[in-house]
């Protein structure tokens, strides 16, 4: 169940909530229905996402919950510095944090809170990579090269 689902140019956004805190940020497909958000926060969750639609430099603050790996934190708090418009490869990003790319990439499919925590920025060293655990050039991509479009970076 989702606190809130939001529209997407790409499909829907679900927005997950626990206690006063960000539990999980989800994309959909559009076939699911939207939700108006419950809670100030839901709200305050779904402006932030809609602000970034209109503007890719938009930032979020936002209350995260404490979920992840220490390993997981650190390549995330590491991708949480990309600027938008900047992409950095898993195997860029693997030595940032004294990793290997596929342990990077692993971290970023299981990211709880894309956009973010933009792991859209990070990509394969021979093209676009996968995205949330998904490397069939399905719905998870198409929001990957929408996503990137956005913020300039085109990826065919």
């Amino acid at each position: 169940m989702f606190n809130a689902v939001i529209d997407a140019p790409f499909g829907k956004i679900g927005i997950r909530l626990q206690a006063e805190t960000v539990r999980e940020i989800v994309y959909l497909p559009e076939s699911v229905r939207n939700v108006a958000p419950e809670t100030p926060l839901a709200k305050q969750v779904a402006q932030q996402i809609e602000r970034y639609f209109e503007r890719a430099s938009a930032s979020f603050d936002l209350p995260l919950a404490t979920v992840g790996t220490a390993f997981q934190k650190r390549v995330w708090a590491v991708i949480s510095e990309i600027p938008p418009g900047v992409v950095l490869t898993y195997g860029q990003l693997a030595r940032q944090v004294a990793s290997a790319p596929r342990a990077v990439g692993q971290a970023c499919g299981s990211n709880y809170f894309p956009l973010v925590i933009p792991c859209h920025r990070v990509v394969s060293s021979s093209g676009l990579g996968g995205f949330a655990h998904h490397a069939d050039d399905g719905y998870f991509l198409k929001v990957k090269r929408w996503l990137l479009a956005h913020e300039g970076v085109p990826y065919a």
